[in-house]
């Protein structure tokens, strides 16, 4: 029966291995990139779920250190639904956009001298089902998706990756992403350790894992901006300790009947409602999407992009934070520079149909 057990999980070790290496290509070219692609990159899909219903795209780059050393880390982007290439072009990867040398619907690609590829092998995952290039085959692999199944998929995809690439499985690895992934890269990291102690294969050489701005508990990740809004001199002391006071702690779940707190929240709106959350540095800008065909867009070149929707334009905090060393009155101040107008790029690079060819998508996007 033992004989039996070994030779089933070798066969399936084997057909693992080999499906997942017939649905991968190396990349040497990218449209929007001027010659070969100075680095190692791997683009394919590992089916996982029922039958392999849940087809997950990933993008592999090698270190360009010492791939055989180095360690190799899983990034998962935020959202839920953020597409893996924002992590690649945005945050970590070797690529980002030429914003200076780009038009609208034609970005340019250009190398970035902080890539994290340049100490470690990466994996820019697609996940959870339905995000960037990865889909399902029927309906009902979108159906009844939650945290604790998009993180057994990003298992089960890291398990049958590592089958089909054995030269990685002895490489410190690490699991990382940001935003949203902080509640997703722990639950991967208890099936990775319990695999482990189970003594499953292959197994990983699981070292930690790491997470930016993450998510973790949102009502305490709330009640702590008033705590960080203090500490950065956003609000005032007096603001603080009535706040803290009335409120007890609790910003959230307010007693709607509790006035003197409801009070304070609106002090503490005021100083800080026009701050971009994710950078008190940066202006708090419109969102804008593609996917609303009858919203005007505006491109002005005065920026190093900028898109927006005409409709929203009073809701950019531009009299708030404004990137200006005009000091004439009677001149138009200038349209503040936004981080998510920059992600346009991408949305107009990714639907590409020779992007599209060059990476060897498939599927149902």
């Amino acid at each position: 029966m033992a004989t039996q057990s070994l030779l089933y999980s070798t066969f399936f070790l084997l057909v693992v291995a080999i499906v997942v290496a017939s649905s991968r290509q190396i990349i040497k070219t990218l449209p929007g990139f001027d010659g070969d692609l100075p680095f190692k990159l791997e683009t394919g899909y590992v089916g996982v779920g029922e039958l392999d219903d849940v087809q997950l795209f990933y993008y592999f780059i090698e270190s360009e250190r010492s791939p055989g050393d180095d360690p190799l880390v899983l990034w998962l982007t935020g959202g839920p639904g953020c597409s893996a290439f924002s992590g690649l072009v945005y945050e970590i990867g070797p690529l980002s956009f030429d914003y200076e040398n780009s038009k609208p619907y034609l970005p340019n690609l250009t190398l970035n001298p902080y890539s994290w590829t340049k100490v470690a092998n990466i994996i820019f995952l697609d996940a959870p089902v339905g995000t960037g290039f990865s889909y399902a085959k029927t309906w009902q692999g979108y159906s009844n998706m939650d945290d604790i199944l998009s993180a057994a998929e990003t298992y089960s995809f890291l398990r049958k990756w590592l089958i089909a690439h054995p030269k990685f499985v002895a490489n410190p690895l690490y699991i990382s992403g940001d935003s949203y992934s902080g509640i997703i890269v722990p639950i991967v990291v208890q099936h990775i350790s319990d695999d482990i102690d189970a003594g499953n294969e292959p197994r990983m050489n699981l070292k930690g894992y790491t997470l930016g701005n993450p998510a973790t508990y949102l009502n305490k990740d709330i009640n702590s901006r008033v705590w960080f809004a203090y500490l950065n001199a956003l609000i005032s002391q007096d603001i603080y300790e009535s706040a803290k006071r009335n409120c007890k702690g609790e910003y959230v779940d307010v007693d709607p009947s509790n006035g003197l707190c409801i009070a304070d929240l609106q002090n503490i709106k005021v100083c800080i409602g026009k701050l971009f959350t994710a950078n008190i540095y940066e202006p708090q800008c419109s969102y804008v999407s593609p996917a609303e065909p009858n919203k005007k867009f505006k491109w002005d070149r005065s920026s190093s992009s900028f898109f927006m929707k005409e409709e929203e334009e009073e809701e950019d905090s531009i009299n708030f934070l404004f990137l200006s060393t005009d000091h004439n009155e009677t001149a138009e101040p200038p349209r503040p520079w936004c981080r998510n107008y920059n992600c346009l790029y991408s949305y107009s690079w990714a639907n590409d149909i020779d992007v599209q060819r060059a990476l060897g998508i498939r599927g149902e996007q």
